[in-house]
């Protein structure tokens, strides 16, 4: 049978052909248009309560359909689009017309091939549902609605020291600093540290607000310039502040770098990974050395007290977790992950400028001179120069927190005890 076509000629003042009696009985049984081509028939099935059929007309409405569909299918179509008023200039506007008339949302297709003709049309399709956007709410994609929303840079500026920070990409902010300023009464006694946290804020938090107070503690009976009285105080400030939070049961970490500014000499002490660098005559002097797995003295350590190195991404880590060897906190690895800090004295003298500590955040990108060069083109030491230093590592590709301390010595120089 030859492909029926829903276009018509242009001119609609045609009469009505006149209908036989079988094909006035199907018009009125099934009002149902057919559009068939070489092997099957395409019905379109107007469902006025949206629901699906399992099939298109009774079981004997589909047997008598199909009987006399060839004998009055250009009957019934003509008559159907004429009744409609679907005979337009173009196809696209009697689809459109027949869409208009049966709606969107109750339209059905169902496929009549040749096979199936003497059964009948097979199930219909349904249409798929509407997609459902939910509204955008950056309250649920990027934050939690019971916590607040932390400042990613801050600066600090003090009586004789200045600081910028910058968070990373973690969630939190893991760095920390400590200052305490006229220790015991007496000017020229300061404490600062850099704090460089892991697993959480809870151990940075602990040794900024502990560390300071635990070595004072220990000074108080230490006498000017007492050999290795000192010393054993900075010492016993680290352990004592790692045994306390250890106690708290929390699972978080610490580097920490700190110096101690005392009777003309400056005491550095550190655990970890972060840094300080002396300018003397603006020359980087280094005056710790980083706790990590790749000294041979820190791998053997390790591995003498029984724990193993694995190489994850290219880094060294013990038992597969911290590239550092020593810290405070980390209670599930305190067997080998020490807190007792490495100390160094140096004495003050007038070519002494200033000091720099730093977390690794800024040390992996830039090197010790980079930074004491950044200081020094900076006549007041503002914090505009720790921001710049910050900004210089950012933009190098660093994607940890940054924090940079910057401390005058001038004013700590002293003629002796």
């Amino acid at each position: 049978m030859a492909s029926l076509s829903l276009t018509s000629p242009q001119s609609s003042s045609l009469p009505s052909p006149p209908l036989s009696w079988v094909s006035q009985f199907f018009l009125e049984k099934r009002k149902v248009p057919l559009i068939k081509d070489d092997s099957e028939t395409t019905v379109l099935v107007h469902d006025p309560e949206s629901n699906v059929s399992q099939e298109s007309q009774s079981g004997d409405m589909k047997s008598k359909a199909l009987h006399f569909e060839e004998g009055i299918m250009q009957e019934s179509m003509a008559c159907e689009a004429y009744q409609k008023g679907l005979h337009d200039k173009s196809s696209q506007k009697n689809s459109d017309a027949l869409k208009r008339k049966v709606g969107p949302d109750s339209l059905r297709i169902v496929k009549i091939s040749e096979g199936d003709r003497s059964r009948g049309a097979t199930k219909l399709k349904k249409r798929p549902g509407m997609l459902v956007v939910p509204e955008y709410s950056p309250i649920v994609e990027f934050s939690r609605a019971d916590r607040k929303l932390e400042n990613k840079e801050f600066e600090v500026q003090g009586r004789d020291f200045f600081l910028a920070s910058k968070k990373g990409r973690r969630e939190v902010m893991e760095d920390g600093y400590g200052i305490m300023i006229d220790i015991l009464g007496d000017a020229k006694q300061a404490f600062f540290a850099v704090i460089d946290g892991h697993g959480g804020r809870a151990a940075a938090n602990y040794v900024a607000e502990n560390l300071g107070k635990n070595i004072v503690k220990g000074l108080q009976n230490v006498g000017c310039k007492e050999d290795g009285q000192l010393e054993e105080a900075i010492r016993g400030g680290y352990l004592v502040t790692d045994r306390e939070f250890l106690s708290q049961g929390v699972s978080s970490g610490a580097c920490a770098a700190s110096v101690l500014l005392r009777d003309g000499e400056l005491h550095v002490a550190n655990v970890g990974d972060c840094r300080v660098v002396l300018s003397r005559n603006g020359v980087a002097d280094v005056l710790t050395i980083d706790h990590r797995v790749s000294r041979e003295d820190e791998r053997l350590r390790i591995e003498n007290s029984g724990g193993f190195l694995h190489c994850r991404n290219g880094i060294w880590r013990v038992h597969g977790s911290l590239a550092v060897s020593r810290a405070i906190g980390d209670q599930h690895l305190k067997e080998w992950i020490i807190s007792e800090p490495e100390i160094k004295r140096v004495p003050l003298t007038s070519d002494c400028q200033f000091l720099i500590l730093a977390s690794d955040g800024l040390w992996d990108k830039v090197n010790e001179q980079e930074a004491v060069d950044v200081i020094l083109k900076d006549n007041n030491n503002s914090v505009e120069s720790c921001k710049k230093l910050v900004d210089m590592s950012f933009g190098r590709g660093n994607m940890d927190d940054i924090t940079v301390m910057v401390i005058k010595l001038q004013n700590f120089v002293t003629n002796g005890c």
